[in-house]
């Protein structure tokens, strides 16, 4: 034999697996530990002493009587308590269980069914597997606080009527009240109330029990209030997806039971935060990231600090402060409470876990920076006693890259509609901002300095007309994930009218804006890349000041009549001086060249001595 002796122990009222072991073959449950961890009169010889110096006592009563063989290391898990440090020794103690056989049941079908959604769908898995293995609950806690279990054991003043133990469940009644269980024990055992005595159960009921009936209870339940019937059920549920079983699958259960109606037909399960490592956030680690030193910044000695004033042994102090200075070298650099929320969002990605990167979010900060400059911009643009139509319909006076860029906008609410829609949240920040950093910033704010300076009064009405309803949906739909910033700067926009709403966060959310137009986005990203091209030459080749000449050779004149249309805007953003278009020409000598794509190419008028 390789390992062990050929004999094993047993003991059902010590150990889980034993427990089970003993129940399938109806073994006795015998205790051998009293509650404060001695040995108790079962074991005789050893009565009366600590644990631990039983098992070495052990060891010599086997040696004494010659059947001790030897000892060796084995390796095992060995539960210990996080606070006390102790190690944890199992017991049989009476508890309450609750039966959640049919409540499961009913669970798991609602999800079968579609009555109740899980989103992402990937935790269903979960769902199933939980229910459909579901065991009885046992409810109660030895705690100080908490709902306490409203559970009496009777006993009686007539010592003629027959006493019971409190192992016996028949001398427990329940009720919501005391003397609600006095009438209940009353007419169990068929004898007057006043003959009868109670003593509640000193356990509290768990708090998942508690939290579960949250969805009614905080309604007024069981009393039928009016904010019962209003707001029960409510609409969705938003949590970790680390309590689906705990948290979740109780308030459903209690739901259906006790209200005979799904709390929620929907639940949104968040991923879980992690480190930019992907390990799990831990004190000893030093990579635990409090939300609010994010928001408001702070130095690494203040991060030292925070470790030192804690609980960690000292050992684990030191390596926490060096974990710290590995990954936040110059501590954590203020970001705000917008940039925050517009990460953990854009991040939920990832699926069942966020691995956070500071660095991310203070990128986000400088996102939120680059907003506030535009619009600061934006207003200057719009200039002083700018007051913007009563509606945002278009007129006739629109330019090519205006009708563009209200496409574009077009096309960012119909992506944040749906992305919400789904709980898609990357889909919604990516859509607002690839809208504000890429689009409205870099090329429509470029491309209109030229017609604002013009003496176009038409061309320069319809401009600012358009950059006003850039910034005003714009601002609505990035208000759910920037509150603050957005608010902040909706009140320094004009307004429409005087019904307009005094705040954003109760402006309606923009929807079906109707102004996509896919033919001249697919033009404009023609023109996009000819300008990209020019501007790579022109980094290559030329100082960033110099405006070279440009011409584009095109195929045929369907290939050329987009950049003829929009020749003043891609001269603007090329940064060139002109920008001439030829079909079935060739350019002048001297060029550097490059080919966006095979129906044209890029020329650009090189200085002599580049020559």
């Amino acid at each position: 034999m390789d390992f062990g002796t050929g004999a094993v122990k047993i003991t059902p009222a010590h150990d889980h697996n034993d427990y089970d072991v003993g129940k399938k073959h109806d073994l006795p449950f015998l205790t051998m530990l009293t509650d404060d961890g001695n040995i108790n009169a079962i074991c005789e010889q050893f009565k009366g002493m600590p644990r631990f110096a039983a098992r070495k006592a052990v060891i010599a009563a086997l040696k004494t009587e010659g059947m001790y063989r030897e000892t060796k290391d084995h390796a095992m898990v060995v539960p210990v308590c996080s606070r006390s440090k102790d190690i944890v020794e199992p017991l049989i103690k009476p508890q309450w269980f609750c039966n959640c056989n049919e409540m499961a049941r009913q669970a798991v079908q609602a999800v079968r069914d579609g009555e109740l959604r899980l989103i992402p769908k990937m935790h269903e898995k979960t769902w199933f597997s939980w229910l459909e293995n579901i065991r009885d609950w046992c409810i109660s806690r030895q705690l100080w606080w908490g709902h306490r279990i409203p559970a009496y054991f009777v006993t009686f003043t007539d010592n003629s009527i027959p006493q019971g133990e409190d192992m016996d469940g028949t001398y427990w009644v329940s009720g919501r009240t005391e003397d609600e269980a006095r009438q209940k024990a009353a007419k169990q055992f068929n004898v007057d109330a006043s003959k009868v005595l109670l003593k509640q159960d000193e356990d509290v009921l768990d708090t998942w029990f508690s939290s579960a009936i949250f969805p009614f209870s905080i309604l007024g339940w069981p009393d039928q209030t009016a904010d019962l019937k209003r707001f029960y059920p409510n609409s969705l549920l938003e949590t970790g997806h680390d309590i689906l079983f705990f948290w979740v699958a109780r308030m459903v259960f209690f739901g259906t039971k006790l209200m005979g109606k799904l709390p929620f037909p929907e639940v949104y399960l968040h991923a879980m935060v992690r480190d930019a490592h992907g390990r799990k956030m831990s004190k000893s680690l030093g990579n635990v990231i409090d939300p609010v030193d994010v928001i408001q910044g702070i130095t690494l000695e203040e991060l030292h600090q925070q470790l030192r004033t804690g609980n960690l042994d000292p050992k684990e102090v030191e390596r926490a402060i060096k974990g710290q200075k590995e990954d936040y070298p110059k501590g954590i650099p203020e970001c705000g409470t917008d940039a925050l929320r517009f990460a953990l969002c854009a991040y939920t990605a990832q699926g069942r876990d966020i691995n956070l990167d500071v660095n991310r979010v203070v990128g986000y900060r400088h996102f939120c920076n680059k907003l506030w400059n535009a619009t600061k911009f934006a207003l200057m643009n719009l200039g002083e006693g700018y007051q913007p139509p009563t509606s945002p319909a278009l007129s006739s006076d629109e330019s090519l890259v205006d009708r563009w860029i209200l496409s574009r906008l077009s096309a960012a609410v119909d992506d944040v509609n749906s992305g919400f829609e789904k709980y898609d949240f990357p889909t919604v920040t990516t859509a607002c901002y690839n809208f504000w950093l890429y689009e409205l910033c870099d090329v429509y704010l470029e491309a209109i300095k030229p017609v604002i300076g013009s003496g176009d009064e038409k061309a320069k009405a319809a401009a600012r007309n358009t950059l006003y309803t850039c910034l005003d949906t714009g601002l609505r739909i990035l208000c759910p994930f920037m509150p603050f910033l957005t608010e902040e700067l909706f009140q320094r926009l004009p307004r429409r009218d005087e019904n307009t709403p005094p705040s954003i966060c109760v402006c309606p959310f923009p929807e079906n804006l109707g102004w996509r137009d896919e033919s001249l986005e697919a033009d404009m990203r023609f023109v996009q890349e000819v300008i990209h091209a020019v501007r790579s030459m022109r980094t290559q080749h030329l100082t960033p000041k110099a405006r070279p000449d440009v011409y584009v050779t095109c195929t045929a004149q369907e290939v050329a009549d987009p950049l003829l249309r929009m020749q003043a805007t891609a001269v603007t953003l090329a940064g060139a001086t002109r920008l001439e278009v030829l079909v079935g020409q060739s350019a002048p000598e001297g060029c550097a060249v490059v080919s966006p794509s095979e129906k044209c190419q890029v020329h650009m008028v090189l200085p002599e001595k580049e020559n």
